[in-house]
């Protein structure tokens, strides 16, 4: 196949590129040049989406695969330049489109999802920073927006928490970081919460598969295949790397009052409903996205164990040093001797 690649040299992107290669595909990035030397064998057109799509005028594709789009002016002006240049158009998404998914457990491709009013959705610009809270909502109309111009010949695919090598959030990276060292850990909240994410050369792998077949609809794409708890993942991590130190759980609360940031501080925690005056509701149920559809159409998943030593071992060679999601070693040390003062108290 001769597949176009809108975006392509970054995380996902970069993933998608070497699984179509690896198939025998035809590859050609479009993007805005900035890391022209990571595929330099391949063809690259290099342009803004937002002002420079009419140079992808001249040429035809069997598929395209969207990986950044998120403003639904800019997706139109994209996919209606290209619907007569391919037969298939595939639009990675997000699970952040669904209402309720922090919420409720087993939300699958007919859920609720956000959405915004017209005016709204106006009034944010296009190629500015999206706030977000309004990042779920953007992804949904640039969904509808794919529908409208492929008419049946679109893919939409809503990922999870995306992890593995080349990350550039570092939301899974800092676990990888983290239980390989030989120290105190401290793990946020309940033990048994629930916990997804995708090991993004899956995604990439299936990704690909699904183009092949010109495959349509919208699917979850998130892991594992079983309910995997934050306790098994920090216990089970710790084996990954021979690691025999302590895990210290946290209660939210004291998290909260500490001023931990969920996400950006600990990446996987998503705290449950907190009130200052009531302390810790707890959920109803396990959170997370049904992914049996995806599963159904070929999805498979290597073992976690593999996506953190290869997470770990990319960070070692080619990062060192964490500089986005991440619990500093200064401020964990100082709210773990808090927790402990208390507790003896």
């Amino acid at each position: 196949m001769n597949i176009l690649v809108i975006g392509g040299t970054k995380f996902l992107g970069r993933h998608l590129v070497e699984a179509a290669m690896k198939q025998g595909h035809k590859v050609t990035l479009f993007n805005r040049g900035n890391n022209r030397d990571v595929f330099p064998e391949l063809e690259q057109i290099t342009g803004d989406r937002q002002h420079d799509i009419q140079v992808l005028e001249g040429s035809n594709w069997d598929a395209v695969i969207d990986t950044c789009g998120y403003h639904p002016q800019t997706v139109r002006k994209s996919v209606r330049t290209l619907a007569k240049k391919t037969n298939h158009y595939a639009f990675i998404s997000t699970g952040s489109v669904y209402a309720n998914f922090l919420n409720e457990d087993n939300v699958d491709e007919q859920s609720t999802t956000l959405m915004l009013n017209y005016e709204t959705i106006a009034s944010i610009n296009e190629g500015e920073e999206i706030a977000a809270e309004a990042y779920g909502h953007l992804k949904y109309h640039c969904e509808q927006v794919v529908y409208e111009e492929m008419k049946g010949r679109a893919l939409i695919i809503r990922p999870g928490l995306i992890v593995g090598p080349y990350d550039p959030t570092d939301r899974f990276t800092y676990w990888a970081k983290r239980l390989a060292e030989g120290r105190e850990i401290l793990a946020p909240g309940r033990k048994d919460r629930k916990i997804q994410f995708i090991d993004v050369r899956d995604l990439a792998d299936w990704t690909i598969g699904m183009v092949e077949k010109q495959a349509n609809g919208v699917y979850n794409v998130v892991g594992p295949a079983e309910k995997l708890t934050m306790e098994t993942f920090i216990e089970e991590g710790k084996a990954v790397f021979n690691n025999k130190t302590d895990v210290t759980w946290v209660a939210e609360s004291f998290l909260h009052k500490h001023e931990v940031a969920p996400w950006i501080e600990l990446p996987l925690w998503i705290p449950e409903t907190y009130s200052p005056m009531e302390g810790i509701k707890p959920a109803h149920g396990d959170i997370g996205i049904c992914n049996k559809k995806a599963i159904e159409a070929g999805l498979t998943f290597r073992s976690f164990h593999e996506t953190l030593k290869d997470t770990h071992d990319w960070f070692i060679e080619e990062r060192g040093e964490l500089s986005a999601a991440q619990l500093t070693d200064e401020k964990e040390q100082e709210v773990l001797k808090k927790w402990l003062q208390a507790a003896s108290v």
